[in-house]
């Protein structure tokens, strides 16, 4: 049939200033959806990292720790509230050492000691620390991930962790929260009352050989079965909704995620891994690395590897990244907090949905060279623009795209969030190259007549589709950086920059209106999202 030929064009001019213009084809299939993410598919983390956390000579967490981070700023709280329910990872490396204030013990912090696993020695979360941060998720509408400190109570062999987890302290902390809610109001989340949001409760990094230490996957197991016999048949037991309990938290080893997620059916709602395949912040040649399409064709083995494990199990856990830095040890200044890093993030999003990852954490929302925010300023990098329209364009139905062309052009497409169309976004990692994208859904576009939906043959129907293309237009929304410097830290939308206005406020984004009938105009070293509200196939209806 004609609807299976995928025939694209190709058109390349050479022009004066030497940037060549190619066109091709993105075929969508709009049969079924491939993968299903959450509705708050964008999560970010806030870390316990104090000031004095150096990596290759650069202090760079300043005042983003949970302990000292300013809540007043107007930016950060306008920030968080502009995703109208962020996911938020509160955790990190030292979560696993930190001990919840108790009414009868003096809380001592964070000390630095080089010669200690972590760099660091244990440290206390406040009780009116922690009040202050209820408050302020409270505040801002925030969907917490709270991660708990599953080192207490066990001995360090060979770095190794052995023994069961000491839960006290953490079911105390679980205590208070429960203590502080009003009537019969129930919660899903471990921080404060609010019951439309989800939550749940995790570990960090201490799966397979882990980080510093590990934990065998039958222990991990044992750990978290106590946690779910803890918040089902104790502490939420008159709680109609439970929080999630979701782990590891650690890095992908896949006969480690087989054992525990065969340990732990019934136990665990959700599994997660940890995502640093750009290699060390100290890395000179990381901006070659984000623009290696190779290396962001590899970075699907994981979520390919892992989805494969989540299918065949008898667990029904999904799978989420609980933390994504891209480069580790904090990542690097001028890139992983500049426009370039956009490249790799929105492609991390675009191929970990497609392997039905339901949501992606971001290290960090603020601290280290990674943040979303400046970590000084608290004024929004390139990557949290990119991460704001994802999460209001990208609906949660995934859709089989595929560009046939150069992969320096990724091109992802996803069921609209608030309209019946689709949205597609599409990543230009060539320096030389405008790409004009024209798309094709394989004859599976439907079309609305009296309030009924109907198929049409491909052979009758392309004159129609092309007359009716005339009278709609699209929205796109166009990421450029300033002066074309893609180690900018301003990301130009349609050719203004974003930037916030003296009161703190995230500026609107508004895209620009085209003519659905011209091809999709990608620029040098840019990103596109393209809303297409008219388009109607049976995936989105």
């Amino acid at each position: 049939m004609m609807s299976d030929l995928k025939v694209g064009w190709v058109l390349v001019v050479f022009v004066v200033c030497g940037v060549q213009v190619q066109g091709d084809t993105v075929f969508i299939d709009g049969k079924r959806s491939i993968a299903r993410i959450d509705e708050n598919f964008i999560c970010a983390t806030l870390d316990w990292w104090p000031p004095d956390k150096c990596d290759y000579g650069t202090c760079s967490w300043g005042h983003a720790s949970l302990l000292n981070l300013d809540l007043k700023k107007p930016v950060f709280i306008n920030a968080i509230k502009a995703f109208s329910g962020l996911k938020i990872r509160v955790g990190g490396t030292l979560q696993d050492k930190v001990e919840y204030q108790t009414e009868d013990k003096p809380c001592v912090p964070f000390a630095k000691d080089s010669s200690i696993m972590f760099g660091f020695t244990k440290g206390c979360l406040p009780l009116q620390r922690w009040d202050e941060l209820n408050t302020f998720f409270n505040q801002t509408g925030a969907l917490i991930i709270f991660g708990l400190n599953a080192l207490r109570g066990k001995k360090i062999q060979s770095n190794r962790a052995v023994g069961p987890w000491d839960s006290t302290n953490a079911a105390s902390l679980i205590r208070r929260v429960i203590k502080s809610m009003l009537g019969n109001l129930v919660t899903t989340h471990t921080l404060h009352i609010h019951i439309t949001i989800n939550n749940g409760l995790v570990r960090n990094e201490l799966s397979g050989t882990g980080i510093g230490v590990g934990i065998a996957a039958d222990q991990y197991a044992s750990d978290t079965i106590l946690l779910h016999h803890l918040i089902h048949h104790d502490i939420y037991r008159r709680n109609d909704i439970k929080p999630l309990i979701i782990a590891p938290g650690g890095f992908f080893d896949a006969l480690w995620f087989q054992e525990f997620l065969a340990q732990t059916v019934g136990s665990l709602n959700v599994i997660t891994h940890h995502i640093y395949n750009l290699g060390p912040g100290s890395d000179e040649h990381l901006i070659h690395r984000i623009l290696d399409p190779s290396v962001l064709d590899n970075g699907a083995n994981v979520f390919r590897n892992l989805h494969n494990i989540v299918r065949t199990s008898p667990n029904t856990a999904s799978a989420w990244v609980g933390e994504s830095g891209g480069a580790y040890n904090s990542g690097r200044n001028g890139v992983t907090n500049a426009f370039v890093f956009s490249f790799w993030y929105l492609d991390q999003l675009g191929r970990s949905s497609t392997f039905d990852t339901k949501t992606y954490c971001r290290q960090t929302l603020i601290g280290g060279n990674y943040g979303l925010l400046n970590t000084t300023t608290f004024i929004p990098n390139p990557d949290y623009y990119s991460a704001l329209l994802w999460h209001r364009l990208m609906g949660r139905r995934v859709l089989s795209t595929n560009f046939n062309g150069t992969r320096k052009l990724r091109a992802y497409a996803h069921c609209a969030k608030h309209s019946q169309g689709i949205t597609l976004l599409l990543i230009n990692i060539d320096e030389n190259t405008t790409f004009e994208a024209r798309v094709d859904f394989n004859g599976t576009l439907l079309t609305r007549h009296k309030h009924h939906y109907h198929r049409h043959r491909p052979s009758l129907t392309r004159l129609h589709h092309r007359k009716q293309a005339l009278k709609t237009a699209r929205e796109e929304y166009h990421l450029t950086p300033m002066d074309g410097n893609i180690q900018s830290q301003t990301v130009l939308l349609n050719g203004k920059a974003l930037l916030i206005d003296s009161s703190g406020l995230i500026p609107a984004l508004e895209p620009v209106t085209v003519n659905s009938s011209e091809p999709i105009r990608v620029a040098p070293y840019s990103i596109v999202f393209v809303s297409m509200p008219s388009v109607v196939i049976p995936a989105c209806t």
